[in-house]
C-alpha cells in the first residue's frame, strides 16, 4: 500500500511537512509496513520554502529590511540557478514588531533584498511566491532595493503605500541589469487587479488593517505610481493584468518592471517537487490545509493536488482544520472524503493547540476506514 501526503500547512498549528508525519504516525499504528511517501507543497504563499527545502533545495539565509525597517534575517531555497523566494519571510504581516499592522507605511523593500541576495548568489531564474505581506505599496520598497529611484518634491525616497501619493518622479536606470538576465515568475492564484473595487487597496488593505480613510489614501498612492512608471519611465500597462493587486501591488511591481510570468502557485510548487511523478502508482492521496472553504475552491493546494491525482486516476482524501464545503463541492473538488479535525475537536483554539494529535487520529481513521475502500475501489460520501 502506497500513499501519498501532500497537505499544505495548517497555519498557527502545523507546518506542511508536521501534517504529514502526524498522518503517517496515524496510519503506520494501524498499518506498519504502509509506504508513506510525504510531499510538503504550497500555493505559492507561506510555507513555499519549505516545500522547496523538502524537495532538495538549500536553505540561504539573508539579513533584509523588513516591512517596518527594521532588520530581520530571512531565507530563501535555492538549487543550482533557481531560488525560491517566499515574500512573507521578508515583508511579512507576522514580522511587525509587536504585531501592530502598519498599512499606510509597510514596505516591500525586504523582498527586493532577497531577489537582491539571490541575484549574488547567481540564480538566473527566480520563484516569487506572494502572501501574507504587510505592504500596500505596490512593490515601490522591492523596486527600491533593486535598484529604481522614486522621489518625492522634495527630493525624499518615499516608504509606504500612502507616501506614493506625493512621488514626483521614477527612474528606472538603475534597476540592477541582472533582471534583464533573469526569469522571474509571479507564483500567485490572486487574479486582481491592481486599481478598483477588486484592487490591492479595496480587497486586501483591510486585512492589512486599513481603514476605510487609509484604503482611499493607498488607492491615490498605487493610482500615482502606476501613472507615473507608465509616463515617465515607459514600463508595459500593467495594473489591469491579472495578478497585479497581488501582495499588496507588488505583483505589479513585477509584471511591469521586472518582466515577471505569472503562474498558479500551486502549479509552479508541484513542477518543482515533482508532485505528478510521484502521485504514480500510489494507492491513495492525502491532501489538506487548514481551512477547506470557497477560497480553497479558487485553486488553492488541496484543488492542484486533487486535480493531479484524479488525472491519474488515484482516489485522494482532503484532511482540514475546518471545513464548509458542501459534500456536493467536495465530490465535485475531486475528493472521495473530506475529513475535518473541527468533527474530533470542535472548539478552534483547542483543535489548533492540539493539530498534531488530533491529525494522528486522522490517520488511523484513514488506515482503517478509507485504505480498505480504497484498496477495495468502493466509495460513499463520508463526513
Amino acid at each position: 500500500m502506497r500513499i501519498l501526503i501532500a497537505s499544505d500547512k495548517f497555519k498557527g498549528s502545523a507546518t506542511g511537512a508536521e501534517v504529514a508525519e502526524a498522518l503517517a504516525l496515524g496510519i503506520r499504528e494501524i498499518i506498519p509496513d504502509a509506504e508513506v511517501d510525504a510531499v510538503p507543497v504550497a500555493d505559492g504563499g507561506e510555507g513555499t520554502v519549505e516545500a522547496a527545502l523538502a524537495s532538495g533545495f538549500e536553505a540561504v539565509t539573508a539579513q533584509v529590511t523588513g516591512p517596518t525597517g527594521q532588520p530581520v534575517p530571512a531565507r530563501f531555497a535555492m538549487r543550482g540557478t533557481q531560488a525560491i523566494i517566499e515574500m512573507a519571510a521578508a515583508s511579512g504581516l507576522d514580522l511587525l514588531p509587536g504585531g501592530a499592522k502598519a498599512p499606510l507605511t509597510a514596505t516591500s523593500r525586504g523582498t527586493g533584498d532577497l531577489i537582491r541576495a539571490a541575484l549574488d548568489r547567481g540564480c538566473t531564474t527566480i520563484v516569487l511566491g506572494v502572501g501574507g505581506s504587510a505592504n500596500t505599496d505596490g512593490g515601490a520598497g522591492m523596486l527600491q532595493a533593486l535598484g529604481v529611484s522614486l522621489r518625492t518634491e522634495e527630493g525624499d525616497a518615499p516608504s509606504g503605500g500612502a507616501a506614493l501619493a506625493g512621488l514626483a518622479s521614477v527612474d528606472v536606470t538603475g534597476l540592477d541589469p541582472r533582471i534583464a538576465a533573469a526569469t522571474i515568475v509571479l507564483a500567485s492564484d490572486v487574479d486582481n487587479p491592481l486599481l478598483g473595487d477588486r484592487g490591492a487597496s479595496a480587497v486586501f488593505a483591510p486585512q492589512k488593517g486599513a481603514s476605510a480613510d487609509d484604503v482611499a489614501a493607498l488607492e491615490t498612492g498605487l493610482s500615482r505610481f502606476a501613472s507615473l512608471l507608465e509616463a515617465q519611465a515607459g514600463v508595459r500597462p500593467s495594473k489591469d493584468l491579472p495578478g497585479a493587486g497581488a501582495a499588496g501591488g507588488v505583483g505589479y511591481a513585477a509584471l511591469a518592471v521586472l518582466g515577471a510570468s505569472r503562474e498558479p502557485g500551486v502549479d509552479v510548487i508541484q513542477r518543482l517537487t515533482g508532485l505528478g511523478e510521484r502521485i504514480a502508482g500510489a494507492d491513495l492521496v492525502i491532501t489538506g490545509e487548514g481551512s477547506l472553504d470557497d477560497q480553497s475552491l479558487g485553486g488553492k493546494t488541496p484543488l492542484g493536488v486533487a486535480a493531479a491525482a484524479r488525472a491519474a486516476g488515484v482516489p485522494v482524501v482532503a484532511v482540514c482544520g475546518r471545513s464548509t464545503l458542501t459534500a456536493e463541492e467536495a465530490a465535485d473538488a475531486g475528493f472521495v472524503a473530506v475529513l475535518p479535525l473541527s468533527a474530533l475537536e470542535p472548539d478552534p483554539a483547542a483543535s489548533m493547540a492540539n493539530a498534531t494529535a488530533l491529525l494522528a487520529q486522522v490517520g488511523r481513521r484513514i488506515a482503517t476506514e478509507i485504505i480498505p475502500r480504497s484498496l477495495a475501489g468502493s466509495w460513499s460520501s463520508m463526513g
